[in-house]
């Protein structure tokens, strides 16, 4: 089902009319909750720092992470002390806590936990954005900018610095849920889009392609080019596993299983048959997937901005750094 519907979301095909007239429903509660927003009845609430949200519109993913992790490393090799919150997506609990790259990924999710692998940065998870920034800044108080990852719609956080992140679907068929993919409607005004070659809006193009190399948990490295011929299990447990094997077979490797998981599956016993099979997954995957098979090789995902993103996005955070409070001034 889950399948049908990312695939009538392309389109405003028997389906998405179907599913129409309660997508005006779900317009309806947003449109009244940003009138809240704007009416002062509900409150946005500021941090000491700026804040840049990378988030997007459309459900089911679109590559938000990675382009937080080059961010991060971004405002890293400035100088700037960057520090990430998230909700962490699919973890159990609902606590405030800090990620750190040791952690169980079922206690912090996934996303947050390769955020603070790869970055070693300071992550910080809740399921209200605000406590996690306030909770980051207090154990971290050297922390210069903060990454959201996700949450254009988390308004009670006051921002600075809006990212919308576009995949090759761009926005579907411009309806909101559930008759198309958008949480809210689009265009809406954010200060920079980020998207693929394919999609069908305006922005900052991004190259994603996959690494040269797989990891392993020990972190032994294999070239792609070694395990090209060689009978191989796919597992993805993200937005769109079907992208990911089509990635693995473009670079020469033989799939002779693809196991598609939902966006952030748990991964707390092995899923049937893999026990003695080569394994290839994700790097979001691979947080979780180590736990039981060590052995298993990652392979990451790399993400390369258009040249000209990286000053536009400086001109636009610099303007926030200038000032004491950078959120208190949006």
């Amino acid at each position: 089902m889950a399948g049908a519907l990312q695939r009538a979301w392309l389109q405003r095909g028997p389906l998405a009319l179907l599913l129409w007239p309660v997508s005006l429903v779900f317009g309806a509660l947003a449109a009244a909750r940003h009138l809240a927003y704007r009416s002062g009845l509900l409150r946005s609430e500021a941090v000491a720092v700026p804040v840049v949200v990378v988030g997007n519109v459309v459900a089911g993913g679109a590559g938000k992470t990675p382009v937080v992790i080059a961010l991060v490393r971004h405002l890293q090799a400035r100088g700037l002390q960057p520090g990430v919150i998230s909700r962490g997506h699919g973890r159990r609990g609902r606590d405030c806590r800090e990620v750190h790259p040791d952690a169980d990924p079922a206690e912090t999710g996934d996303e947050p936990l390769l955020i603070a692998r790869s970055t070693r940065a300071p992550v910080f998870v809740a399921p209200s954005r605000i406590e996690a920034a306030r909770a980051l800044l207090a154990a971290h108080p050297g922390c210069r900018v903060i990454v959201s990852d996700d949450g254009l719609q988390h308004a009670r956080l006051r921002r600075d610095v809006e990212i919308c992140v576009f995949d090759d679907r761009g926005p579907g068929n411009g309806w909101l849920l559930p008759a198309g993919p958008l949480r809210e409607p689009w265009p809406r005004p954010v200060d920079m889009v980020v998207r693929t070659a394919g999609a069908a809006v305006p922005g900052f193009e991004v190259q994603r392609q996959l690494a040269p190399a797989a990891r392993r948990s020990d972190g032994a490295e294999l070239p792609l080019a070694a395990l090209a011929g060689r009978p191989l299990t796919a597992l993805a447990g993200v937005g769109r596993p079907e992208a990911f094997f089509a990635m693995l077979r473009s670079r020469g490797l033989q799939l002779d299983r693809c196991l598609a998981l939902p966006d952030h599956a748990a991964l707390d016993t092995l899923p049937a048959g893999l026990e003695r099979r080569e394994l290839v997954c994700t790097e979001k995957d691979a947080v979780k997937l180590w736990r039981l098979r060590p052995d298993a090789w990652a392979v990451p995902l790399l993400v390369e901005l258009e040249p000209a993103f990286w000053p536009a996005f400086d001109r636009l955070l610099d303007a926030k750094l200038s000032f004491p409070h950078g959120s208190e001034t949006s």
